[in-house]
């Protein structure tokens, strides 16, 4: 029942966002372009429900240079490849916006496990265990608020099927809650530091 309850709260939240923040889209897909010029949006393969694939939209952070569908952490230098603009756009998350339109297409929620890589084997396995692959995947997750890149994958997993069997609306409300807390602070964000921060992200 509250899945289709989530739906519907997802698109009045993400239109009415959508509304509100159109400006503070414009003016970021400015600065981008006149950082670097090149493309304003990256769009990237990731696990959607039931490991279906769709196309993630995120804000381009990283030159137009920086190598494809290579890891961030895999990289000789992360920071030499990310913008200014980039910098600031991943400590605030707001590179993130642009999933405002894959939660209106019904490709994500605004709570859920965050979707997995293509190519992700192991984190979409351990997922698996738990059922976290047959939910919708989300802007945000319990996972983010209790570690986000500082997780191994086998505890991501964990608390992924954690959010499975607790998933409410007043569950929701907590962790969106603890979102905005971990955003304001930063917390638990590494720049190419830890194993599971294979974002490979432009």
């Amino acid at each position: 029942m509250y899945i289709k309850v989530k739906r519907i709260l997802d698109l009045i939240i993400s239109l009415a966002a959508l509304l509100m923040l159109w400006w503070l889209l414009a003016i970021i897909a400015l600065l981008i372009k006149l950082e670097d010029g090149g493309s304003v949006i990256f769009r990237q393969k990731r696990i959607g429900i039931h490991k279906s694939e769709f196309d993630i939209y995120k804000f381009r952070t990283m030159k137009m240079d920086t190598p494809k569908d290579v890891p961030t952490h895999m990289l000789e230098d992360p920071r030499s490849y990310i913008t200014k603009i980039g910098a600031f756009l991943r400590r605030s998350s707001l590179d993130e916006l642009p999933q405002i339109f894959n939660i209106i297409m019904g490709q994500m929620s605004i709570v859920g496990p965050r979707p997995a890589l293509y190519n992700q084997y192991d984190l979409i396995s351990q997922r698996d265990k738990y059922g976290a692959n047959d939910v919708l995947p989300g802007l945000t997750g319990w996972a983010q608020v209790n570690g986000r890149d500082e997780l191994p994958i086998e505890v991501k997993a964990k608390f992924d099927g954690e959010y499975v069997k607790r998933m409410s609306l007043l569950f929701d409300i907590k962790i969106i809650l603890k979102t905005f807390f971990s955003v304001f602070t930063a917390k638990g964000v590494m720049e190419g530091r830890h194993e599971s921060n294979i974002d490979g992200r432009k």
